[in-house]
């Protein structure tokens, strides 16, 4: 199975930012340990903190990946390009945030990109990208 990890905004800063909210861990720490516990699944990582570059590397592996996480951070509240860009692929979309969104401020609470992603997951710190791996594993499996 191939699956792309994409990251939005500041999540470049995992591990030296907000550690209360988002942990001590790097994600590029955390990407090792994913890659360890699914070794037959070829991941990519990308991250970016501008809202086109993002959109870009929607758009070049939405049609031949198998499965895309992401993390758009501040975006998910605020970028429509995102949601037209998830809306025009193929591949499918999980929404992944860190932190319970709906436990912070309440301008947090909207995601413009949630109604064209297949899910959501939020609250489970950094494991919500193994818990939507395993999602895409049973999914292909029906």
């Amino acid at each position: 199975m191939q699956i792309a990890i994409i990251n939005g905004p500041n999540l470049n800063l995992l591990g030296k930012r907000e550690t209360g909210i988002y942990g001590s861990e790097s994600f590029e720490n955390y990407f090792k340990h994913l890659q360890r516990e699914f070794p037959e699944d070829t991941f990519t990582y990308y991250q970016s903190n501008v809202e086109g570059e993002l959109v870009n590397h929607l758009h070049e592996v939405g049609f031949s990946y198998d499965g895309i996480l992401l993390n758009a951070g501040a975006y998910t509240h605020t970028s429509v390009a995102l949601r037209d860009a998830i809306a025009g692929i193929k591949t499918p979309v999980l929404e992944i945030h860190i932190s319970n969104i709906y436990a912070r401020e309440e301008f947090r609470h909207t995601s413009l990109i949630a109604p064209k992603c297949i899910g959501s997951i939020c609250g489970l710190g950094l494991n919500g990208y193994q818990v939507g791996v395993e999602y895409f594993h049973i999914a292909a499996n029906y």
